[in-house]
């Protein structure tokens, strides 16, 4: 039997409620504007920045910076590293649930 690719492993950054929020969002997606996120979670610009860059140094999450129509704007994705982190974050809340028969 092979060992799982994303092993069940608490990840206490992630988990925080709102970087959890965060993770939950950008996983099935390949990214999100920074505003479309802020609104989706409804947190002010300051608590989704001071969050994300948490996300960011711990390189599990990137963000680009670009302009469209004049304005400047930024997306947010999950790395790989940070993908792997989250799945592996929700498997072991999953294990945490689990009920020996």
């Amino acid at each position: 039997m092979s060992a799982p690719s994303n092993p069940a492993v608490f990840d206490e950054l992630i988990h925080a409620p709102v970087r959890l929020r965060i993770c939950a969002s950008l996983a099935p997606v390949a990214w999100a504007e920074f505003a479309q996120l802020r609104d989706a979670l409804g947190v002010a610009d300051s608590v989704l920045s001071k969050r994300l860059k948490q996300l960011v140094h711990a390189r599990y999450a990137h963000i680009e910076r670009f302009t469209k129509g004049g304005r400047s704007h930024a997306r947010v994705a999950l790395t790989v590293e940070g993908r792997k982190a989250y799945v592996g974050h929700v498997a072991a809340l999953r294990a945490m649930l689990e009920v020996d028969s």
